[in-house]
């Protein structure tokens, strides 16, 4: 099998094109090729497929072979992939996705190829409902909520998958997530698990922040999550609709538009190598 691994500020995945390749089991392949020891090593993998609503079909598996709904960082180098692989001479692109069909506006570089992809991410989902998560009222914000052996103040927040996100009063730098995220992850409230964002404030315009994903545990970056953070941040009165996110692989910008209700995410997409393994 030919794949390519590219990464989004360290978020990192192992690209198949679903055109060429036909894989019998991408969950299983997902969990063997995504081992970074005895694999390929990733935070899971991604089928770039024909679709018949959009341009493109983004078929994402987390590290653990559980289907992912939508991976912000992941869909910025679906967009790299298929222009700089010749798919495609657009630089405005849509994918599918188990979220919703996604448009991609592509910069390309000097060189000709993508260096950054901005994402029109969508509408955030509020209500508890659409999280999903077992919660009365209409949205929750900096509610109340026990895990890990301590109280917490959460905000939700769906971008087509969930997030539950947190500002600690501690700097996240220093919190112990391998504890604290499978916590969150497995809670009863939450019947599809839960992706969880530790946000500090750093201004109005600046948040920094760690994630735990569900089915990967810590990662070096997560776009919806960023994109949650954001929203999560206005809803809470502490930052500004447009910030730059500082996560542990690099830097975002996330703007959650007053015109429309979307949200917009701008980040690099990069390719790091191209090979072929017996699967």
């Amino acid at each position: 099998m030919h794949f390519t691994k590219m990464q989004g500020i360290g978020n990192d995945y192992i690209y198949v094109d679903g055109s060429k390749e036909r894989l019998k089991d991408p969950a299983a392949l997902a969990r063997k090729l995504s081992d970074r020891h005895f694999g390929i090593g990733s935070d899971g993998l991604i089928l770039i497929n024909p679709s018949d609503r959009a341009d493109f079909e983004m078929e994402m598996y987390n590290l653990d072979g559980s289907r992912g709904r939508m991976c912000g960082n992941g869909i910025r180098c679906v967009g790299k992939y298929v222009y700089d692989h010749g798919m495609t001479d657009r630089t405005e692109i849509t994918v599918d996705t188990l979220a919703g069909v996604k448009t991609l506006t592509l910069y390309p570089g000097e060189d000709g190829r993508i260096s950054r992809v901005r994402v029109d991410m969508g509408e955030p989902l509020l209500m508890p409902a659409q999280i999903p998560a077992d919660f009365e009222g209409e949205r929750v914000v900096d509610a109340p909520f026990e895990a890990a052996g301590r109280r917490w103040n959460i905000t939700l927040v769906s971008m087509g998958n969930p997030h539950c996100v947190v500002f600690p009063d501690e700097n996240a730098d220093g919190m112990d997530l391998t504890a604290v995220g499978p916590a969150f992850e497995h809670a009863q409230v939450f019947p599809e698990g839960i992706n969880t964002e530790f946000v500090n404030v750093t201004d109005r315009t600046h948040l920094k922040m760690r994630v735990w994903e569900r089915g990967s545990g810590e990662t070096l970056a997560c776009g919806t999550g960023a994109c949650a953070a954001c929203v999560a941040a206005v809803l809470r009165g502490v930052a500004e609709r447009k910030v730059e996110m500082a996560l542990r692989g690099g830097r975002l910008t996330v703007e959650w538009s007053e015109t429309d209700g979307h949200v917009w995410m701008t980040g690099p997409a990069e390719e790091v190598f191209e090979g072929e393994i017996n699967v």
